[in-house]
């Protein structure tokens, strides 16, 4: 009886390490990129590359690599700091000839889809978001409302426009024509990533593709902008076997990290305010809200 005890309890110091590293299936590190890029909520850093970066060099040079996944839930946000992480990820994927494959989560929106564009293929759920193909500024009018309740504006600038879309100032003709001007030289770089990238893929026309319109998961496979509709277990498992092992390699999030001050946009143009103190984070989380609801959730 002792014998059969023996036997049945784990083997040596192995039994002792993580399923991942006994096991000798092939190995899938994961990238999970979840909330608006660029964008602060309180306690909670948006996705950016300095953020993200350690994250991604850690999945693509994780021994015995055969490949890597990358989870998208994003509605989108700075566009800077979308092709930033576009790029690290596209860099390390071809300098470790490693393939990258996608999957859409709920949203993979705008700024989102930019990320998603780094994978060598995409996936998504029939009902997840995606596209988005556009640029947004968005800002508000207070002047108004400062002259009913008896409050002056006083801005003094050296520099003719340095208070350019100021809104406590009435709005000017050369602001809007000055910001759309530069919307349409970031609009142009996103739909060039986008026909590098899909290439022969795209199904339609310029006109249809990159308004700013977003589809279902359904939809944006018939127009060629991901190619398939799986999730990332059923996806992984159907092309390297049953024995595939998955790695999470989560980015930092801490809320020390957040507070040192590690981000790098502060509002400006997205695809859809990091200083410190509550009212700015405040300020951020609604513009996060903003962000997710323009998409429905």
């Amino acid at each position: 009886m002792n014998a059969q005890l023996q036997k049945s309890e784990p083997e040596g110091w192995k039994a002792y390490l993580p399923a991942f590293i006994t096991k000798r299936g092939p190995l899938v590190p994961v990238l999970r990129f979840s909330g608006a890029i660029g964008v602060v909520t309180p306690l909670r850093p948006g996705i950016t590359l300095s953020t993200s970066a350690p994250a991604i060099e850690k999945a693509f040079t994780m021994r015995g690599a055969d490949a890597v996944a990358i989870q998208i839930n994003s509605p989108g946000g700075s566009a800077v700091q979308s092709t930033l992480l576009f790029r690290r990820i596209r860099a390390l994927a071809e300098e470790k000839g490693l393939k990258v494959y996608v999957f859409a989560e709920d949203v993979a929106a705008s700024g989102g889809y930019m990320l998603a564009l780094a994978g060598d293929e995409i996936y998504a759920d029939a009902s997840s978001i995606v596209g988005s193909i556009g640029v947004i500024t968005a800002t508000f009018g207070a002047n108004e409302l400062l002259a009913k309740i008896g409050v002056q504006r006083r801005v003094y600038t050296a520099g003719d426009n340095k208070d350019i879309l100021d809104p406590f100032l009435p709005e000017k003709k050369s602001d809007i024509v000055k910001i759309k001007a530069i919307q349409r030289d970031v609009h142009q770089a996103f739909i060039d990533l986008v026909k590098e990238r899909r290439g022969a893929k795209l199904k339609k026309t310029n006109k249809q593709l990159f308004t700013g319109e977003f589809w279902s998961g359904k939809t944006a496979l018939e127009l060629g902008l991901i190619d398939g509709i799986s999730d990332l277990r059923s996806k992984m498992r159907e092309i390297y076997g049953d024995e595939v092992r998955f790695k999470l390699v989560a980015p930092s999030t801490s809320w020390f990290r957040r507070k040192r001050g590690v981000f790098a946009s502060e509002g400006g143009f997205e695809f859809g305010f990091a200083p410190g103190g509550l009212a700015a984070d405040l300020i951020s989380a609604v513009e996060a809200r903003a962000l997710w609801s323009r998409f429905g959730f």
